[in-house]
């Protein structure tokens, strides 16, 4: 880990402590920060506010004190991703001018080991698994390691400290995290894609989204490399207007981009790179991911060998299409990730066999109807809950599917989807929605379906 004086000194505030909050704590403290740390939440029972507490942070919980920003001289204001600007604290720190940063910008400073990042609105997550898989079989030959961190659950700043300069953080980072970073270099940067209609209770508009996931490579140099998705022509405008790096492309069928999906090979304009029959991931979103993740590896070193071998074995991260089991001829999938409608779409058009879906959740005031023609072509029932059940069925029935079926929970809907498979059918969870109507995370989200689908074999 490089030691920097950037934060040498200096008093820092942190709001919010989440996994990043705690891990980003520990590291500025061996940086020589003096630290505050301040969350909402009660803390007199938090574990960890209690170890932060004993190394001398000044812990503030309960409440957000926004008295404090005029009362002490703070030089640095680190932000959860999660909270809003809205956040009083935070609107407080922009009047007073006081710089405000996110975890991921602190980490990457003093990382001994080169970086790659990928961010993206569908995808990003499965990129980086595949990515760091790839790097890792790659690395193994010599003794080092690569490292899958940021957004995927692991805190920069966890692995920043023991990461030497031959090992390689392939980081996934989201769009809350990008918009609180203001200088970034990774090696390689990639967007996977970008859709409207995500996060835009955070962002506010597709402009602002949009901007908040270029600075992904705003800050990167001639000497690094950006891989930006061939398809996607408005945004590849934006991104070539952007960007100072050298762009490789991706594509789902052009040849004239850098990597392509051919007719039996994942390709690139020099090769044929795997079968891709051999690749284990469903669909045709998950052969674009490899691309992604090809692109990468092969900029960093890893050859034909390892991307071979980790893409004919992988089946999938954990919540994304993720396959659960085989339950009396049916195969059984929990895409709990799919917190928006473009998410859904892709997994739902990943499949040959008849699908019967089982979706709903938060209700975020969007309707379903570009849902329609997915749920035409490839859904042959579905089982609605949640906020949005009664939206929801009102799409699925312009996509003319007749059986349709309503329950509250999805402890309920579960049990009832199945009634409607028969062997040979694929049995999807795909909600479509946010899962805070009734559940805390997706991921508890996606646990608890597959849950439900182990009670089921049981039965």
């Amino acid at each position: 880990m490089k030691q920097i004086d950037t934060y040498k000194g200096k008093n820092v505030l942190v709001l919010g402590l989440g996994k990043s909050g705690f891990a980003v704590s520990k590291l500025l403290l061996k940086l020589g920060a003096k630290l505050t740390l301040n969350d909402k939440a009660n803390l007199n029972n938090n574990a960890n506010a209690k170890k932060l507490a004993k190394l001398g942070v000044h812990v503030i919980g309960g409440h957000h004190p926004v008295e404090l920003l005029d009362q002490e001289h703070f030089d640095y204001f680190v932000k959860n991703p999660g909270i809003p600007y809205e956040n009083p604290m935070v609107k407080k720190a922009e009047e007073l001018k006081i710089p405000i940063i996110t975890e991921p910008e602190i980490a990457l400073s003093v990382s001994d080991a080169p970086y790659v990042c990928v961010t993206g609105s569908n995808g990003k997550t499965t990129t980086v698994m595949l990515t760091q898989r790839i790097l890792d079989r790659h690395l193994q030959k010599t003794g080092h390691h690569a490292y899958a961190v940021g957004n995927i659950g692991v805190p920069i700043s966890e692995v920043v400290p023991k990461a030497t300069k031959d090992d390689i953080l392939v980081v996934e980072i989201s769009s809350f995290q990008l918009l609180g970073v203001t200088d970034i270099d990774p090696k390689v940067a990639a967007i996977v894609d970008i859709y409207n209609h995500v996060h835009l209770d955070y962002h506010k508009t597709f402009a602002n989204y949009v901007n908040a996931k270029l600075n992904v490579t705003r800050t990167q140099t001639a000497d690094d490399y950006f891989i930006a998705n061939f398809d996607q022509k408005n945004i590849l405008a934006k991104e070539k207007a952007t960007t100072k790096a050298k762009i490789q492309t991706f594509s789902e069928k052009d040849p004239n981009a850098d990597y392509f999906i051919g007719k039996n090979y994942l390709e690139s304009k020099k090769e044929k790179i795997m079968k891709i029959s051999d690749i284990k991931l469903p669909g045709v979103h998950n052969q674009q991911n490899a691309l992604v993740a090809i692109a990468i590896s092969k900029l960093m070193g890893a050859d034909n060998e390892d991307i071979q071998a980790v893409l004919s074995t992988f089946t999938g991260a954990k919540h994304r299409l993720q396959y659960v089991m085989t339950l009396d001829g049916r195969k059984v999938y929990n895409d709990s990730k799919s917190t928006d409608i473009e998410a859904a779409k892709v997994a739902i058009s990943s499949f040959d066999s008849p699908v019967v879906l089982i979706a709903g959740g938060l209700d975020r005031g969007f309707t379903f109807d570009t849902l329609v023609p997915v749920l035409k072509k490839y859904v042959k029932a579905i089982v609605l809950y949640g906020e949005t059940k009664y939206l929801l069925a009102d799409a699925a029935r312009k996509a003319g599917i007749k059986d349709i079926v309503i329950e509250n929970i999805l402890q309920e809907a579960v049990p009832k989807a199945y009634e409607l498979t028969k062997p040979g059918d694929v049995l999807l969870f795909s909600p479509a929605c946010a899962s805070w109507d009734q559940f805390k995370t997706f991921e508890k989200r996606g646990d608890y379906f597959v849950n439900f689908v182990k009670d089921l074999k049981t039965k």
